[in-house]
């Protein structure tokens, strides 16, 4: 009986070093992007974590915080920080491809629609920091 499809003796399989990201540079930050998800997740846990220490009473709670103030943790969270600003970024640059705003016939151009939500971002970002230096005092 002959099999159905193409011979699969025929069929051409590349082989990709595993350095394949290394050779352009959008590659490269493609993966960088990518890379930044992991540091997010893991920030998001111990997040999580630090609520729940919060349940668990003051005592755990103080613990966890001093645990947090280690140079090691100082360290996750400031590349945390600095990986959830470029994701952001090109999340917003990702998005201005794909969103297309007209006004009438007139498309607006990418740019304008990424910096106006990088504008929106950052007035966002201001109102949650003057609620918080409020409600702090």
């Amino acid at each position: 009986m002959i099999s159905p499809g193409p011979d699969k003796s025929k069929l051409y399989y590349p082989t990709m070093p595993a350095t394949w990201w290394l050779r352009r540079r959008s590659y490269f930050l493609f993966m960088v992007r990518e890379l930044s998800s992991v540091f997010i997740a893991i920030f998001l846990i111990v997040f999580l974590v630090q609520i729940y220490q919060l349940s668990e009473g003051q005592q755990s709670y103080t613990a966890f915080i001093q645990k947090l103030g280690s140079p090691g943790w100082i360290t996750f969270h400031v590349v945390a920080l600095f990986f959830a600003i470029y994701h952001t970024l090109t999340w917003f640059q990702s998005s201005s491809v794909v969103l297309q705003i007209k006004i009438g016939r007139q498309e607006i151009p990418r740019p304008v629609v990424m910096g106006i939500h990088i504008g929106a971002w950052i007035v966002a970002s201001a109102v949650i920091l003057v609620l918080f230096i409020l409600l702090r005092s």
